[in-house]
């Protein structure tokens, strides 16, 4: 497993954890390595109280991610190609790091922002919806072309983009396949940001230092609120919220923060 590694992933003090797809000649395709290492720093992520927010990005200006690689992985999964490295037997052997990597199906309550750093099309775009908040690089392309060449993007687009964006919108991006710049996303409400590529990662940062300066309990039953309503009626989605607030409203940190401010000074916020 020596050699340079398909994904960089940097804890920062401040409580943020960058990951960053790190494939640049195979346009950040997601390979058995990439996807090993990404469900490791994503389970790391989740259970590490220390970290608050995670960034999502890609090496180089040319592309976020391209999805699955289709020389290495999608041939491994599908049969047509044997395991060779120890990067494939370790995937085959735990077929649910496959989905963590790409956060389909995995719990985490903590925020991920996405810093699009150039094409995200078909898994790049998957890999986007997946994330709480999004800011792209000037010259970014999104778009699910997978009916094109009669496939579809079921890496939780089908699900995510009707509910993110217009319904309208979100059928013209799945059924056409056509591809959307940073622009056109920006006015769907897809991503929070357009900015020029040099300040991509200073304003994904800039954000991420915000959310881990708040109470670390309440972002995380935010998000869990959040995911678990869902879809939900009403009525029970506020039984659930009053789940997550009575979490806390009961914690220390509910108690800190007032403090805080009656103080004048920054709350030392402890996530219990």
């Amino acid at each position: 497993m020596a050699g340079s590694s398909h994904l960089l992933v940097e804890r920062r003090d401040d409580g943020v954890l960058v990951v960053t797809m790190n494939r640049p000649e195979k346009r950040n395709a997601l390979s058995p390595e990439m996807l090993v290492r990404m469900a490791a720093a994503w389970r790391d992520f989740r259970d590490d109280p220390a970290l608050r927010v995670a960034i999502l990005t890609g090496a180089g200006d040319a592309d976020f991610c391209a999805g699955g690689d289709l020389e290495l992985t999608m041939p491994m999964v599908t049969g047509a190609r044997k395991p060779e490295t120890e990067w494939d037997h370790e995937l085959l052997a735990d077929m649910t790091q496959f989905t963590d990597a790409i956060l389909r199906g995995f719990t985490l309550y903590k925020p991920v922002i996405a810093a699009v750093n150039g094409n995200a099309l078909g898994g790049g775009t998957e890999m986007a919806n997946a994330c709480d908040l999004r800011v792209a690089a000037e010259h970014a392309v999104f778009g699910t072309p997978e009916a094109k060449v009669g496939l579809l993007p079921g890496g939780g687009s089908i699900s995510r983009l009707p509910r993110q964006i217009p319904y309208a919108k979100a059928m013209e991006m799945l059924l056409v396949g056509d591809s959307f710049s940073a622009q056109d996303v920006l006015a769907m409400g897809l991503v929070n940001y357009v900015v020029p590529r040099e300040q991509l990662l200073p304003k994904a940062l800039e954000l991420a230092a915000k959310i881990a300066a708040n109470g670390p309990l309440a972002v995380r039953k935010i998000k869990e609120g959040v995911v678990r309503t869902s879809g939900l009626p009403l009525g029970v989605a506020l039984e659930i919220e009053n789940e997550v607030s009575a979490a806390v409203l009961t914690s220390k940190d509910a108690r800190e923060g007032p403090r805080a401010f009656k103080e004048k000074r920054k709350p030392r916020f402890t996530g219990e």
